[in-house]
């Protein structure tokens, strides 16, 4: 348990408004000690929890500013600890002199996360719900919201706890076997056992799976915009992301680098990536760019081929053997640019070309990034092609890697506790799988967890949460 009292500034730089949380032990004393009351009797240290109260806080006799305290008292309370919130003027100046008071009177200036480091030691949530805080503060669209206020309620965190349950059942019985091993009893019932481990290998299964999805959503949808050298992948980074983000010129191989930006089209995130232009040249450090564009094309999910229109069929002759076998089980699109300089006959001559093309999953399109035409038709076609599941707040979907392993490790454990009971293992040898698949679930949760992963994950937060 913290003995100390911490307090940080809890809301952005800018907004009329500011807010200073204080928790700990001393933190209604230490608020009462620089707060005025406005009324008589309304001294913090009296009152209940869950109120208001309006007072000043002065520096000397400098009146700082009129502000409003909330009082909350453990264990009822974000952290569990007292605590008390200062609202008051937004300014940095009244501020930053309303924490040093705080501090001079007792206060220690908080760390990253440690508001919510202590509600996760003090039981208020467990480690997967406080990691969903630090995601729910992030997030940038309606599904990444969604995801993290699906883990913040608990959903998760029941679904672990309803498996941990049951195995710590099953290996409690095969446990209390060994110690009967002399009267040859059997308590656990082995078919029983393998009818729960195929259950768990499915729930198991499903959330490992899910993580495909979880992570599109956090991360975003990574798109290889790819191409020959001018073809219209830069302007038409620029159109999607509405900034001047990447160098356009007419001189071939002006892209020499990879550059990347994310936005939120339709609710989703996309993360385009803007190759180097793909072409036969002497130049070191051109090539370099281009070896990282087949890079990125192995790690995108939806592929965006740029193709000058004017030169259609030559391109697509040229490229298509070196790009389409990059493109296994990836979403292409074909984008046909400059579409203005040329003639709907040319359009039918394209359309059947790309029909021959030896893909499953591709659809073309006909745009100019310059006039920005068919470029909004172009956004719904990525849209589409995305193939993500609508995501409520009672969806439980994995979107943290530090859980997707451990899921599969105890993925791996419920796979040797089925294979044990195939061979008719010993009753010591499955309850060794049984327990190491319990300790990566509880791992998750946090009931197993280093200081040194605590540290690391509570690090990453912002000050004042």
């Amino acid at each position: 348990m913290n003995q100390d009292t911490i307090c940080a500034i809890a809301t952005a730089q800018g907004g009329a408004i500011g807010s200073i949380r204080v928790s700990g032990a001393d933190a209604i004393a230490i608020t009462n000690q620089i707060f005025t009351p406005v009324k008589v009797g309304k001294r913090l240290t009296d009152r209940k929890p869950y109120t208001l109260t309006f007072g000043r806080i002065y520096n000397g006799d400098e009146l700082l500013d009129e502000v409003l305290v909330s009082l909350f008292r453990a264990p009822h309370s974000y952290t569990g600890e007292d605590s008390t919130e200062i609202t008051c003027h937004g300014s940095a100046y009244i501020l930053q002199q309303v924490m040093q008071l705080l501090i001079r009177n007792g206060c220690r200036m908080a760390q990253p996360g440690e508001f919510t480091q202590r509600a996760f030691l003090n039981g208020k949530m467990d480690l997967s719900q406080a990691e969903a805080v630090a995601d729910l503060i992030a997030s940038s669209s309606a599904a990444t919201h969604r995801l993290a206020m699906s883990q913040m309620r608990g959903g998760f965190s029941k679904e672990l706890a309803n498996l941990r349950e049951q195995l710590l059942n099953f290996t409690s019985m095969i446990e209390l076997e060994l110690d009967f091993s002399e009267e040859d009893v059997e308590f656990a019932d082995r078919s029983a056992l393998r009818t729960l481990a195929d259950g768990i290998e499915k729930i198991i299964e499903r959330l490992v799976n899910s993580f495909n999805v979880g992570n599109a959503i956090k991360n975003g949808i990574p798109v290889a915009i790819i191409g020959e050298t001018n073809a219209g992948k830069s302007t038409l980074l620029n159109v999607l992301l509405n900034e001047e983000k990447a160098i356009v010129s007419d001189i071939h191989g002006t892209t020499r680098d990879v550059i990347e930006d994310t936005i939120n089209i339709g609710g989703i995130t996309f993360r385009f990536i803007d190759t180097a232009g793909i072409r036969d040249t002497n130049d070191t450090i051109e090539n370099l760019g281009i070896e990282r564009t087949f890079q990125k094309l192995d790690q995108a999910e939806i592929v965006l081929w740029m193709i000058d229109a004017t030169d259609a069929s030559s391109q697509i002759k040229q490229l298509s053997s070196k790009i389409l076998p990059h493109c296994k089980n990836k979403y292409v699109i074909l984008a046909f640019n400059k579409s203005d300089l040329i003639l709907e006959e040319q359009k039918e001559s394209i359309n059947s070309l790309v029909s021959h093309l030896a893909h499953n999953h591709i659809s073309s399109i006909f745009i100019s990034a310059k006039n920005r035409y068919n470029t909004e038709e172009l956004q719904q076609l990525l849209i589409s092609a995305t193939h993500l599941p609508t995501v409520t707040q009672n969806d439980v979907i994995v979107s943290n890697v530090r859980h997707y392993h451990a899921l599969s490790r105890a993925l791996d454990a419920i796979h040797r506790v089925q294979q044990g009971l195939d061979i008719n293992l010993s009753g010591d040898l499955l309850s060794q799988d049984i327990r190491d698949c319990i300790f990566h679930l509880s791992d998750i949760a946090g009931e197993v967890t280093n200081d040194m992963i605590l540290q690391n994950i509570f690090m990453k937060f912002c000050i004042g949460k």
